[in-house]
């Protein structure tokens, strides 16, 4: 078993972790502006899609310091994927977005690297917007993540996809599903995982802009390789501006509800 600790980072480093963000300007805002002090962003892809402010999220994001790996919306909406599996509010948001996004910012998120990637100035560690098996797959139980600690060797491994904050735990064998626990629902709050030096980890940093685990706040994390540990964030955000976005630009009325319902 390759244990993440002693730290294999070359250099300490504080890592933002962000996903999921799918075109909502106001859950971003407030999470780049919630967020601590970071030496690289990592983001696990799905930057565009469902929301209505495509273009001004891939302005800021093309402009932070750190790796992006592409979604499943992301190849969709910038053409070199399909909707094989979309619902049909999904693929009338791929429609929209396509239509929408300029062509420089279109060409932008076609060329975002196809997960995994490795994580800058941690040996071993990855990032993937699925799962390292298949970009496109959802890491939903115990039973895939076995797959991916049986198959891969990396000690640490960020994704994103499901829109559910949390992750996996393989130690002596066994892997453990864990979730944040959180106290308000309306509060910017924190929860940290110390890392073990005997087990391997799947993080997933929540959805920036549309969170699917119940809890409507932005998510994303920090991993801090010094302190060998990662803070989980949920941040509230003025939603119902974004929720005004995705009304005037006409999109189906369920992506602005779901927001405020974290689902």
């Amino acid at each position: 078993m390759s244990p993440v600790y002693p730290c294999r980072a070359s250099v300490f480093m504080r890592y933002l972790i962000i996903s999921d963000i799918h075109s909502n300007l106001e859950a971003l805002q407030t999470a780049l502006a919630a967020a601590p002090a970071h030496d690289y962003v990592l983001n696990l892809g799905d930057v565009v899609g469902y929301g209505a402010s495509p273009n001004e999220v891939v302005e800021i994001v093309s402009g932070l310091n750190g790796p992006v790996v592409r979604g499943n919306h992301d190849k969709a909406c910038s053409g070199i994927g399909d909707t094989f599996g979309f619902n049909a509010v999904a693929d009338r948001a791929v429609t929209w977005t396509s239509e929408t996004l300029s062509d420089e910012n279109r060409d932008w998120v076609k060329q975002l690297q196809r997960g995994p990637v490795d994580i800058p100035g941690f040996t071993g560690g990855q990032m993937v917007h699925g799962s390292p098996i298949d970009e496109d797959d959802y890491l939903l139980s115990s039973a895939a993540a076995f797959e991916v600690f049986r198959d891969g060797h990396s000690p640490l491994t960020f994704y994103g996809h499901t829109h559910v904050q949390g992750g996996f735990i393989f130690r002596k064998g066994y892997v453990e599903t864990f979730r944040p626990r959180y106290h308000t629902p309306m509060e910017e709050e924190t929860w940290e995982l110390p890392l073990m030096m005997e087990a391997r980890y799947l993080i997933n940093p929540g959805s920036i802009g549309q969170p699917r685990d119940g809890d409507w706040r932005a998510a994303f994390a920090l991993f801090d390789s010094e302190a060998k540990k990662i803070t989980f964030y949920r941040v509230p955000y003025p939603v119902e501006l974004a929720q005004h976005r995705i009304l005037t630009a006409e999109l189906p009325e369920y992506l602005a509800v779901r927001l405020r319902a974290g689902r």
